[in-house]
């Protein structure tokens, strides 16, 4: 048994107490915001100009009516059509030919200073490594002048075949791709600034940029960040107004969820700290299908986790642990979204083999394409991956009554934001490029 294993089993054996509390989120704990950076960022991220075939733009798996998520368990990137739910895998000349493999994670509070490594496997992390401020699969390729790294989470999904890039041959971006992942950048950015609107709201935004010609790719991906800094920042829940001292702010039934929470049921042994996240890596069992994020030498469809970018055996099927505020508007959920409500993560956290043994697939939210059924569940059928999956758990089995249960999924439900479906923007009726918005 490894080192890391060990320290995990360690402090899993001892859950945190009451006094383990965090301290209540203030403004200074977020990222400054130049409301006319932010607007062009609202425009942008709704514009499906960023997108290889100008058909899917970032707010469509990331919506306003969906509390910032798409609501399915794997999405549905380029080549689909709708929005959410309701968004079907082809049209009437395309069909798509793989979902996307994890979960659309939230984005409540990613604007946060403390935040160091984004995605679920936490291959976009605050580095010198590269001498350009991050460790990221563009590695010495990403530009330099990004303000953060919310900023530099922000480009990695336009340059993204299923996500937003398109197939190679498609368009001019996806073929730019192929060559190297920086060559598709500029080919975007140009696209953006010779719209008049877009020229003229950058040039008086930027103090950088003199005529619409200086804009790149980096003043692109700061103003997204921008607004996405801005518009999810939320923290004014029933639990901060209990943190900042109203101790009636919590329903009987919450109170004891939160007691739970950061006692006996042990979740603040990785949900810790301001943002309800210790930023780490851990495995939880969750059950496995999908195409997965398959390496080069991947015998078939799977997810290893931050092992991917670590090559490290210890971190196979390892994944950051998410942020909750908010969490009841955003399953379904875990990393690859296998359980629809919050009931059925928290039981799988508290006997994760068990609830893994129980699992059934029509849990998982995924539209119908008969197509990629054989690959939907492809990995269930490889008893070695799923031997080694089941072995990989870091969480010790707590047991808990459904009275118990039920009051932490009432805390979790105290995590909601009073203005949280209120945002500061919301969703543009129309974008510059006259493209249409979902």
């Amino acid at each position: 048994m490894n080192r890391l294993f060990h320290i995990l089993a360690f402090c899993l054996a001892f859950p945190a107490v009451a006094g383990d509390m965090p301290p209540p989120l203030q403004d200074a704990d977020f990222l400054e915001v130049d409301p006319a950076k932010a607007k062009i960022g609202q425009l942008l991220f709704y514009d499906k100009i960023l997108s290889g075939n100008r058909n899917i733009a970032c707010g469509t798996c990331h919506h306003h009516d969906l509390a910032g998520g798409d609501g399915l368990s794997l999405g549905i990137g380029e080549g689909g059509a709708g929005l959410g739910p309701k968004r079907l895998p082809q049209t009437d000349t395309t069909r798509i030919i793989k979902r996307i493999p994890r979960n659309a994670p939230a984005l409540w509070n990613l604007g946060a200073r403390d935040i160091a490594v984004l995605f679920h496997d936490g291959r976009l992390e605050i580095s010198d490594l590269y001498g350009n401020g991050f460790n990221s699969p563009a590695e010495e390729w990403l530009p330099q002048g990004l303000d953060n790294i919310v900023a530099a989470q922000a480009l990695f999904p336009l340059t993204a075949r299923f996500e937003m890039a398109g197939d190679p041959g498609e368009n001019q971006v996806s073929g730019a791709v192929i060559d190297r992942i920086d060559y598709a950048w500029p080919i975007l950015a140009k696209r953006v600034r010779v719209i008049p609107e877009y020229g003229e709201m950058f040039v008086d935004a930027f103090d950088n940029i003199e005529t619409c010609e200086d804009v790149t790719i980096v003043e692109i991906a700061n103003a997204l960040s921008a607004f996405i800094a801005s518009e999810w920042r939320n923290h004014d829940s029933a639990f901060d107004r209990y943190l900042a001292g109203d101790t009636e702010a919590l329903s009987a039934e919450a109170d004891r969820g939160r007691a739970l929470f950061y006692g006996k049921a042990a979740c603040a042994s990785c949900h810790s700290g301001p943002l309800l996240s210790d930023q780490k890596f851990h495995a939880i069992a969750l059950p496995a299908f999908g195409p997965g994020k398959t390496r080069r030498f991947d015998p078939q469809p799977r997810d290893v986790g931050r092992m991917a970018e670590s090559d490290l055996l210890s971190d196979a099927y390892r994944f950051r642990t998410p942020m909750l505020r908010n969490v009841a508007l955003t399953g379904p959920y875990g990393h690859n979204g296998a359980y629809p409500t919050l009931e059925g993560i928290l039981r799988h956290h508290l006997a994760p083999l068990d609830a893994l043994d129980k699992w059934t697939r029509d849990q998982a939210r995924l539209p119908k394409a008969d197509w990629l059924a054989f690959v939907d569940f492809a990995v269930q059928s490889d008893h070695r991956e799923m031997a080694r999956h089941r072995r990989a758990v870091d969480i010790t089995p707590v047991d808990l009554s459904d009275a118990e249960i039920s009051d932490l999924v009432a805390f979790l439900h105290a995590l909601t934001g009073e203005t949280a479906l209120t945002r500061p923007l919301g969703r543009p009726s129309s974008v510059p490029s006259g493209l249409p918005v979902d």
